[in-house]
């Protein structure tokens, strides 16, 4: 079954330097019927005005993860890690015990969009850490590209989760197999994708339970890119 979440009905926010839209409850929007799927809390779709940005603020306990769709970020936190984040680049932060940090758009000219997420960990109180890892864009194209996952091959998470990023031209194709009893969930950051022959456009959502494949493919007219998260 797979249950849309358009992006016309996602909750938004506009402050001026920030405009926002959430996937799921957050701050001052909240809906009942979209709290988060399995693990996966929230999903911001951010963007920020040169030069501006979130002062120092804490988390706890969560998994924390930056992609950067253009522009670039500046982050700074407790632990004394200062970087920059930029296009076909992901940041994973592990909140643990507690991290204070801030995000502040690096350009002075340009705005930045990003996507935030939130996976609440499988464990608490686990050691505060810091992961940045950078790719080539063709790793992206046509594929599946694993962002994060528990172990391996990208930035580590605490939970039973894996996040994956692609993007397809327009009739190019992919398929991802879910396991028995997992659940996906698939958001679409720029352009259209077909998804098991349903249109998803940019900024659209979709929650995926008992399916055991899921076939992905560009639409016209220019293709697009797209989040999978494979959730327990």
């Amino acid at each position: 079954m797979i249950t849309l979440r358009r992006s016309a009905e996602r909750g938004h926010s506009n402050i001026g330097w920030l405009d926002s839209y959430f996937s799921f409850s957050f701050a001052g929007y909240y809906d009942p019927k979209f709290m988060g799927f399995r693990s996966l809390r929230v999903i911001n779709d951010d963007r920020i005005q040169p030069a501006q940005g979130f002062g120092p603020h804490a988390h706890r306990d969560m998994e924390i993860i930056t992609y950067m769709v253009e522009g670039k970020l500046k982050h700074r936190d407790s632990m004394g890690e200062q970087h920059v984040l930029g296009p076909n680049e992901v940041q994973t932060m592990s909140a643990g015990t507690g991290i204070v940090h801030s995000e502040f758009n690096a350009s002075e000219t340009e705005p930045s969009h990003s996507i935030q997420i939130w996976i609440e960990p499988s464990e608490e109180d686990v050691t505060p850490s810091y992961q940045q890892i950078a790719f080539d864009a063709a790793e992206k194209k046509g594929r599946l590209r694993l962002l994060a996952a528990p172990a391996g091959g990208a930035t580590v998470i605490h939970q039973d989760a894996k996040l994956y990023v692609s993007e397809l031209g327009v009739k190019e194709n992919v398929d991802h197999t879910l396991e028995p009893a997992r659940h996906a969930w698939v958001q679409v950051v720029r352009g259209d994708v077909v998804l098991n022959g349903q249109t998803l456009n940019e900024g659209d959502g979709a929650a995926v339970t008992e399916e055991t494949k899921l076939s992905f493919a560009g639409a016209a007219p220019a293709g697009g890119e797209f989040l999978l998260f494979d959730l327990a």
